[in-house]
Formats: C-alpha cells, structure tokens, sequence
C-alpha cells in the first residue's frame, strides 16, 4: 500500500506530467433556446435565413447534454418573414416557442410517434375570431359548420399531405392567430407556417415524441 510513495522520480515526474497537461473537460454544448424549452428533450429549432427562407435544426437532449440530430434543413416561412406576436392575417411566422400538439394529413397514417389524424374535406381549421371554436380543429360539412368558412381552413389541400400542429395562440384570444403548422412545402412562402420537404417532414412525425417543441427565431 506504499508503492505510490516509493516509485522511481523518473516516473513520478510522468504522473505529474499527464495530470498537468490533460486538458480540462469542454463545456456542454447550449443551443440559444435551452433556457426557454423547459423539460423537453426535442426541439425543432427554425432559424431566419433572409426573408420566408429558413433553416431547421433538429435537436435532442439527453440529460443536461444537447446533441443535434440533423442540422441545416431548407424551409419556408412567412411571405413577410418573422413577428414578434402572432396576429391573424399577419403572414409571419411567430417567434418563440410552441408545442407540437399532433400530426395530420390527408395522406395514411406514416410511422408516428405524435398523435395522427388522417383529414378529408370535412376537416377545417376554424379561423373565425368570433366562433368560440376558433382556433381549433373541427368536421363538418362546408354548409352546416358552426363558424364563417371563407374566414376558416379546409385542410384536404396538398400542403397538408403531412403536417403538425403548432401550439401557437392556444388561449384562442380572438385575432391572435390561428392555423399555424408545420406543412409540406410547395416550394412557396407561407402565410405564416414552417414548410419543408415531404419526406424530411414524414421522417421528424416519425421521429417526434408527446412533449416535443418547436423554437423559432427569425
């Protein structure tokens, strides 16, 4: 039990060594929404990248620890960029942080680990300030719903062959916005969405998980 104290200098001074020229541990990596995510463990993080175009990086956490998962995927947003708070008819993609409540589509159920809900051309978006549905999902026929149609959204578009539902507004203040997805793009600006590529799109409703958020800045 005394070896420690009897090795040769020569070997002394190589312990010495390694301990003085081990570098410290690099600090955690923090990604800019880490302090606004609370407890979620992914994140889809939008970035502004000039006018309605934006880049999506995708992140999960393990611990205390982020790791990105993919990084840099081309997106849309809003034809007239980003805002501060969202408004109905703003065309903005709002900033901050939201949940990702559940998937949707007119296309069957892909592999998902969100709630999926396949729409027809029953399914609206109530856009309508004064409805006390509005800003939610809901089915009906064009002719019996409850709230204005032509200030609502008919879901069986192509935009929404896949798409997930952005918490965005969810006290439904009136005027406060509504209808705010995450969609397949058309290769267009949105009115205020986050669009990107189908297939990339099937892979993150596959890969996401109750709790999930989206964190936008532009």
């Amino acid at each position: 039990m005394f070896r420690l104290l009897t090795l040769p200098c020569a070997a002394v001074l190589a312990l010495a060594t390694v301990l003085v020229c081990t570098p410290a541990a690099a600090d955690p990596f923090v990604p800019w929404f880490a302090q606004s995510v609370g407890n979620a463990t992914q994140v889809l993080a939008v970035n502004g990248a000039g006018g309605s175009n934006a880049k999506i990086d995708v992140f999960q956490r393990s611990g205390n620890e982020w790791q990105a998962a993919s990084t840099g995927i081309p997106a849309h947003v809003g034809s007239a960029g980003f805002i501060d708070k969202a408004r109905e008819g703003a065309a903005a993609t709002p900033n901050g942080v939201y949940s990702l409540d559940f998937a949707f589509g007119t296309a069957p159920p892909p592999p998902s680990g969100l709630r999926y809900l396949q729409i027809g051309p029953n399914d609206w978006w109530d856009g309508d300030s004064s409805s006390p549905t509005y800003n939610t999902h809901q089915q009906c026929a064009k002719a019996q719903c409850p709230f204005n149609t032509a200030e609502s959204e008919n879901l069986q578009i192509p935009q929404y062959k896949h798409a997930i539902a952005m918490g965005v507004n969810k006290d439904r203040v009136p005027g406060g916005g509504s209808a705010f997805f995450v969609h397949t793009t058309d290769g267009t600006p949105t009115a205020g969405c986050v669009s990107l590529d189908d297939g990339t799109l099937v892979k993150l409703i596959g890969w996401l998980r109750p709790g999930a958020v989206i964190a936008i800045k532009g």
